[in-house]
């Protein structure tokens, strides 16, 4: 019988596993899909990759000292909660305020990106709408989707993601077969390429930034750490490996000069997208990569703002009724889509806003949570990242180091290229 249990218990969790990796995956997936290429541009390839690498593991720590944190509360408790009870009052206010800015500057992004894409499709077809209203239609739609429930959004990102996957490579396969290594390994243009790396970290960042849904996966999975540590792991794991292979396919077929024009032109979705579909074989193929990019910007919007949705019900008292939750999606919702109407082209900068903010919530402020939760639960028997004081430093250290290279960069004291 207890065999028979443990095998039933196991077969649900790797039901609800796949949920969960989507929800993050689909969270991070996004931002980096057309940022990265164009602020790698100047590093290139290999640079990139090793960039990658790093933000990978630095993120992905940084999450899981969350989570370890988070496990010493009851299901439903957010970042307000965490913060006051681990670092008291003046943390929980900076962390407030960089939070609440980064998922509502990001839930704007995708308005406004989303909005972008939307119009393009619609366009293709012969339909001609107003950016800022192809971006209200692209909100309301998908916020009903949050309204429902954390488990409609799983549902629906999983249904993405697999969509995502499915138009991702029909319409880079035909990119990938082409692409000519020489312009991975050997590009066009001058030779400095080191330099460049440090104004694209910020970029990095926000490309692997899942973490305002780590509590609404202990809300949603309950105190499992097992599940939710291997959700976060192959989430962000699907979403290095799906930014790799874009990588792969913009580079390789576009040159590295090429890129100085996608950057001249604002480097925006759009643009990205038709530098690609110039190179691409059919009209089917470029069809498939617009589909892409409206599941890609729609999932990351569904991540951001399920996030966003559970930290303001934590911060507010708001309840699961559905006036309360009707309370919660107002408070959500309003503000990124009324600012998607007055400024509808605000993509990449936004995003590049949204790293310096990032760094305090999804790097800094879980490292120092995480060190205080363990002298305050030195005898806990709960989930403890591995590594011990070095790993809380090393996420410390990446915060700062991605907050002063966006500073730099806004000064102009980075080399930028193109």
């Amino acid at each position: 019988m207890a065999n028979h249990m443990n095998a039933a218990k196991h077969k649900a969790s790797g039901k609800s596993l796949l949920g969960g990796a989507m929800i993050i995956a689909g969270t991070a997936v996004g931002a980096g899909m057309f940022s990265l290429p164009v602020v790698g541009a100047g590093m290139w390839f290999s640079y990139s990759v090793l960039m990658m690498l790093g933000v990978w593991f630095c993120m992905l720590v940084s999450g899981l000292l969350l989570l370890e944190t988070n496990l010493h509360y009851e299901p439903g408790a957010s970042f307000d909660t965490l913060t006051r009870d681990t670092l008291g009052n003046f943390w929980r206010i900076v962390n407030g305020l960089s939070i609440a800015f980064v998922l509502y500057i990001l839930a704007y992004a995708y308005i406004s990106g989303g909005g972008s894409i939307v119009n393009h499709s619609l366009s293709s077809l012969g339909v001609e709408l107003p950016q800022s209203l192809a971006g209200l239609v692209f909100a309301v739609g998908l916020a009903i989707i949050v309204f429902i429930s954390t488990k409609a959004v799983d549902r629906i990102t999983t249904i993405m993601l697999g969509g995502m996957i499915i138009t991702f490579f029909l319409a880079i396969g035909n990119l990938l077969i082409e692409v000519e290594p020489a312009k991975l390994f050997v590009p066009d243009g001058e030779t400095s390429y080191l330099p460049y790396m440090l104004a694209a970290i910020p970029f990095g960042l926000v490309s692997f930034g899942y973490h305002g849904n780590v509590p609404s996966l202990v809300k949603y999975y309950g105190k499992d750490p097992a599940t939710i540590v291997k959700a976060i792991t192959l989430g962000t794991l699907i979403a290095f490996v799906i930014y790799l292979c874009w990588l792969v396919a913009t580079m390789g077929n576009i040159t590295r000069s090429g890129f100085v024009e996608v950057i001249a032109q604002g480097g925006n979705m759009g643009v990205l997208v038709a530098a690609l579909s110039d190179v691409m074989a059919s009209d089917w193929l470029t069809t498939m990569l617009t589909l892409f990019a409206n599941l890609a910007v729609a999932s990351s919007f569904l991540g951001v703002t399920l996030g966003l949705f559970d930290y303001l019900a934590d911060l507010f008292g708001f309840d699961e009724s559905r006036t309360g939750r009707l309370k919660t999606a107002a408070v959500t919702f309003l503000p990124p889509t009324v600012l998607g109407l007055l400024f509808p082209n605000g993509f990449l900068i936004a995003i590049g806003f949204a790293a310096l903010a990032a760094t305090i919530w999804a790097a800094i402020v879980p490292a120092l949570m995480a060190y205080r939760a363990r002298q305050m639960f030195p005898d806990s028997q709960s989930f403890r990242v591995p590594g011990g004081t070095l790993v809380i430093a090393i996420v410390i250290f990446y915060g700062l180091l991605t907050a002063a290279c966006h500073l730099l960069a806004m000064a102009d004291l980075l080399p930028m290229y193109g």
